[in-house]
């Protein structure tokens, strides 16, 4: 992996270091965070007669242990569509990647998108839970509504919407990135998958947005 700018962002009480590959560092626990991977999702549209390049689920799939290798993490955490729709060739990749790394723990919080049967995921040694709690924090995959926050103390951490945030130049330039969004109560990753779409997400002046370039994480 070549030389990258984190930024470390303290929430909560606790550092968390924004990679540039779209993952965090919970660096108190030594936790990989990532959210909506969505692998399978090539092979889901390969599969229906669209033409798309196979390359995409391998490039993630390397990502991931580059980074492992890279910050040596005592576990991962995977915050909702982790794989994408119904069983296609894709998975047979996924479980010789976890075969690699089957030492270290891995808790997958399913998303709409994990659709598998709980027994795939077993069989690969994870930890399947709805939400899941942990010192501050709440994680899930969707984002919660503002009259479900009021019945948590927790922060909440989540992806789903794969969050992306415009930039405007002078003229009529623009560019679109995507982003790792902390609000007041609650935090949102980008998505780690490459083939992915971006949400341009609304935020408040007291939010804090951190932009995702190729090799680096800014403050916006």
């Amino acid at each position: 992996m070549s030389d990258t700018m984190a930024l470390e962002y303290l929430c909560k009480g606790q550092s968390f270091l924004l990679l540039p590959q779209k993952a965090i560092l919970w660096q108190e626990t030594q936790t990989l965070i990532l959210a909506d991977i969505h692998l399978g999702k090539v092979g889901h549209f390969r599969k229906s007669g669209i033409a798309i390049p196979k390359g995409l689920e391998q490039e993630d799939l390397a990502m991931m242990s580059d980074l492992i290798q890279k910050y040596k993490p005592k576990r991962l955490i995977f915050l909702g569509d982790l794989f994408h729709s119904e069983l296609n060739n894709d998975w047979d990749w996924f479980v010789m990647w976890r075969e690699l790394f089957k030492e270290i723990p891995m808790l997958l919080v399913k998303g709409n998108h994990d659709i598998l049967h709980a027994s795939f995921y077993k069989k690969l040694n994870f930890n399947l839970v709805d939400v899941y709690e942990e010192g501050p924090f709440l994680f899930t995959h969707e984002p919660l509504k503002p009259d479900k926050l009021v019945n948590t103390n927790q922060y909440i951490i989540s992806g789903h919407i794969h969050p992306g945030v415009t930039l405007k130049g002078k003229g009529r330039q623009s560019v679109s990135l995507p982003c790792f969004y902390f609000g007041d109560r609650q935090a949102i990753l980008p998505a780690f998958g490459k083939f992915t779409g971006k949400f341009c997400i609304t935020h408040s002046a007291d939010d804090k947005v951190f932009g995702v370039l190729k090799h680096k994480v800014i403050s916006l």
